[in-house]
């Protein structure tokens, strides 16, 4: 059997001020030939996990690809339509092949266009044809198009937000697609359309249980696999919406009466599983208010793993005007400050203007008196634990202190994962009252077990979580919340 894997993706925010191109690619996660070395990134973890697992069979694996780029705007169609070719070729110059298994993200949007997961599977079932299994690992926060249905053999998606089940679905994609291979299972894809979009953490009721549920229904009755497809709301295209996927073994009418009754009893907790947003005034009210820290306050809007600059100064700003002081602040993104603090090195106090470059959704920039506490060169974080624990790379960053303040500001965009984005700058997390961090919901899985509490923050920015603002032109206009009568 010989196994081909490949992997490409991004996260289109469509509003965002940035275009993707190949740099931003370089600077996140660009690796040919499997040379991921020992802390690979997260989507790279899947092509691992299935190259163990073959080679384990004794198989012959191929990997041709693996190429991500930080969550920005839409990918310029050369970029795209290289990358996209360039695993075409080497498929092509790879067959005959007994299955493709490709990590994708699922959101990804480039000039041209609006489904380019849906336009490689395609293109890739052209080439394989009709009988080699195909299958697909997606973020949950995917659009799940028929395009998609109709080229894959399988798609498995995230059930975790945060995201700390990528090894474990590439574990399921892979035995599932293997299976069919072998002639063991016919898979079949169900898709339900639940009308909806949102933002659905599944750390807290009812979207715990809700995943737990779809989790217990697999492996029963020919399920093979049960997906949640959240979309992503900052996407403006035609299939963008949460859907529910069911993978049965040629069990088709049984996968689209679960997938609607699943999708149906999603839509009915629609208004319980959105995040509980709180204004920024709201936000530190509440952490001094609290007998203990460290309190984590998440800045969703200016969350750069949605496509944000990670460069707005509005929380920053009202922890310095409320003089809030023993707080820390992780990242702010501006490449120009790290270097003029780097030149100036460790100890260093100088006037300097901070963030609020890349437009009115990023704030006023800030001129703050500072002192350099730490210089870190090419200095990375943590995403999860364990063997397949995953790095994300900050680029050149450093510790600034001022007002009674430490913030992170780093050269490459990303969002914060784990409180080791301030403990490897010199600031230990544990001992402040107040944190702030840019990320919707993949900080979680790090803070939690350190943090007294957690507030989410409706912050203005760019993933502002207010849908019915977003100038949507492609979007469906009848989903909820978008529709009063939904």
């Amino acid at each position: 059997m010989k196994v081909f894997i490949a992997s490409l993706g991004t996260e289109t925010n469509t509003f965002s001020p940035f275009l993707t191109g190949y740099r931003n690619f370089e600077e996140t996660y660009l690796v040919r030939g499997g040379e991921h070395g020992d802390e690979p990134f997260i989507f790279a973890v899947p092509l691992i996990v299935w190259r163990r697992r073959a080679v384990e069979r004794g198989w012959s694996v191929v990997e041709s690809l693996c190429a991500f780029a930080q969550p920005a705007g839409v990918t310029l169609r050369v970029v795209y339509e290289s990358f996209r070719d360039e695993i075409l070729t080497d498929l092509k110059e790879a067959m005959p092949v007994d299955m493709v298994l490709l990590s994708l993200h699922g959101a990804m949007v480039a000039d041209g266009y609006d489904d380019c997961e849906g336009d490689l599977l395609a293109k890739v079932r052209a080439v394989v044809g009709p009988d080699v299994p195909v299958g697909a690992e997606l973020d949950l926060h995917c659009h799940l198009t028929q395009t998609m249905i109709d080229s894959a053999t399988a798609i498995v998606v995230f059930k975790e937000y945060p995201h700390i089940d990528f090894a474990e679905r590439a574990e399921e994609l892979f035995q599932i697609v293997a299976d069919a291979a072998e002639g063991r299972v016919r898979p079949h894809m169900a898709l339900y359309d639940c009308n909806m979009i949102g933002v659905y953490p599944t750390t807290a009721e009812s979207m715990r249980s809700f995943v737990d549920r779809i989790k217990d229904l697999e492996g029963k009755d020919g399920v093979l696999s049960v997906s949640i497809g959240h979309g992503f709301p900052w996407g403006d295209v035609p299939d963008m919406g949460t859907r529910i996927l069911v993978v049965t073994d040629d069990r088709p009418d049984h996968g689209a009466v679960l997938a609607e009754s699943l999708g149906r009893r999603l839509f009915e907790l629609r208004k319980q599983i959105q995040p509980p947003y709180l204004s920024i005034d709201e936000a530190l009210d509440r952490a001094l208010a609290s007998d203990r820290g460290p309190v984590v306050l998440a800045d969703g809007s200016d969350n750069a793993g949605g496509g944000a600059p990670s460069d707005s100064t509005f929380m920053l700003k009202a922890l310095l005007d409320r003089g809030i002081e023993d707080a820390a602040v992780a990242c702010v993104w501006d490449p120009i400050a790290v270097q003029v603090a780097m030149e100036a090195g460790e100890g260093a106090q100088f006037d300097l203007r901070l963030g609020g470059k890349m437009g009115p959704m990023s704030g006023d920039p800030l001129d703050l008196r500072v002192r350099v506490t730490k210089v870190v060169p090419n200095a990375m974080q943590s995403f999860g634990q364990g063997p397949d624990r995953a790095q994300s790379r900050l680029g050149d960053a450093v510790a600034l202190s001022a007002g009674g303040i430490d913030v992170v500001v780093n050269s490459i965009r990303t969002q914060v994962y784990a409180p080791d984005v301030f403990s490897n700058l010199g600031i230990d997390p544990r001992q402040k009252r107040v944190l702030v961090v840019k990320s919707m919901q993949h900080f979680y899985a790090g803070f939690a077990p350190v943090a007294a509490e957690i507030f989410y923050v409706a912050a203005p920015g760019a993933l502002m979580p207010d849908f019915r603002a977003l100038p949507y032109r492609q979007v469906d206009r009848s989903l909820w919340p978008l529709s009063e009568s939904s």
